[in-house]
């Protein structure tokens, strides 16, 4: 899904240097959250805040669930949850870098943000977030620990950032056009070159064709384990070249044969399913498992789309909720964070009838809810780790080398 990543800033020229002052300002209030608090004063304290959200504005589905959820922490906790849509969450980590570097270092602009990977790794290692909090939220005790909510593409997440849903890249399709679908990569040339014109896949760095990238390079290269070391360049140049040079010689062949001739491609994900419903495609590309379903439901595919992932898995990733480390309504990101985390908003974000993001909460939570939470199905498509965050930087610059025109 989604939409974000920081690392980007720095291809818009985006400083991530900070003085040595400003370290070590952080290094001296980076301390755990207050956990001298109950939470019972914590929600006392949430009364009246209202919680600035910085999330991708891009699904109106997503957008219609975050009103839902504002209605509800208004009703329950008197807590306000405004939406601050961005295109990507790279805007959000500049003005927070921004106000970092000009030490506001409190009542800060953004309350909550919806972050994973890259983002997550640069707000981290440039102090911007509060915590580590995740513990004192009642609502932990629900969520799956055999999901990889410890480590967030590689980087651990130390109890700064709240798990929210599951991505998968998947694929649509429709099953009365393609009987077929390619089960890989290499397949998948194959099919574009049989039906040139069919094939494409949003454009970098938008993330889901990052992800395409990604996804591509791991099952193309010979150097698997090269992708989850931390990447240093110009020193491992060579490295790089090394370890990508299938994934160009792949995408040489597979532009000549493209949508609109690999001169052009998506702008998202939301257009490969136009694309999709309008048979200009043979396949749309998603970061979420239930897409197809949840867009059926919404209308905007015919009941004959089916979600797949490729024979090796599908790349995958949780996304996240994090807390910047100047917000001005700290308790009630908390507040809001816990709700969002609860079984009740988690087994309805996860209905493909309304939003259909995968829960990250066990099975067993959603035993005390009424129908027809209880029956919702959280079936996940056998997962490919991310690779480490540093390589992906590396690949867009590349891929805009060769094919940004």
């Amino acid at each position: 899904m989604m939409k974000i990543n920081v690392l980007k800033a720095l291809s818009k020229g985006i400083a991530l240097s900070l003085t040595i002052s400003s370290f070590a300002y952080a290094e001296e209030t980076k301390a755990p959250a207050n956990e001298s608090q109950s939470w019972q004063q914590i929600e006392q304290k949430a009364k009246g805040q209202t919680v600035y959200f910085n999330a991708w504005g891009g699904s109106q589905e997503i957008n219609d669930y975050l009103k839902w959820a504002d209605k509800q922490l208004q009703k329950s906790y008197g807590v306000t949850l405004k939406q601050v849509k961005v295109t990507d969450i790279a805007e959000t980590t500049q003005r927070l870098l921004a106000e970092k570097t000009a030490g506001k270092n409190t009542n800060g602009g953004v309350d909550l943000v919806w972050i994973n990977g890259e983002n997550f790794r640069s707000m981290k290692q440039h102090h911007l977030l509060y915590g580590p909090f995740t513990q004192q939220l009642p609502n932990w005790k629900y969520v799956d620990t055999k999901l990889p909510i410890d480590q967030d593409f590689s980087e651990p997440t130390e109890g700064y950032e709240a798990p929210w849903g599951v991505g998968q890249l998947v694929f649509i399709y429709d099953t009365s056009v393609l009987k077929q679908p390619p089960q890989s990569f290499k397949e998948l040339l194959a099919l574009a070159q049989k039906y040139p014109g069919k094939i494409s896949y949003p454009r970098p760095p938008e993330f889901h064709g990052s992800s395409f990238l990604k996804a591509a390079l791991l099952e193309l290269t010979d150097d698997k384990k090269a992708l989850y070391q931390p990447l240093s360049l110009p020193a491992e140049k060579t490295l790089f070249d090394n370890v990508t040079a299938p994934l160009w010689h792949y995408l040489d062949q597979l532009h000549k044969v493209a949508w609109r001739g690999g001169k052009q491609f998506p702008a998202g994900t939301a257009e490969t399913v136009q694309l999709l419903d309008d048979q200009q495609l043979l396949l749309a590309v998603t970061f979420n498992p239930n897409a197809a379903s949840a867009a059926i439901e919404n209308g905007n595919l015919t009941e004959n789309a089916k979600t797949y992932a490729f024979k090796q898995g599908a790349l995958t990733n949780i996304h996240f909720l994090a807390i910047p480390w100047n917000a001005s309504a700290k308790e009630g990101a908390l507040v809001a964070i816990n709700f969002l985390m609860s079984p009740e908003a988690q087994a309805r974000k996860s209905d493909t009838k309304i939003w259909g993001d995968p829960t990250v909460l066990k099975a067993e939570a959603f035993s005390q809810l009424a129908e027809p939470y209880k029956s919702q199905s959280f079936e996940l498509y056998p997962s490919i780790a991310e690779p480490n965050p540093t390589w992906l930087m590396a690949i867009e610059h590349e891929w805009q080398k060769r094919y940004g025109h």
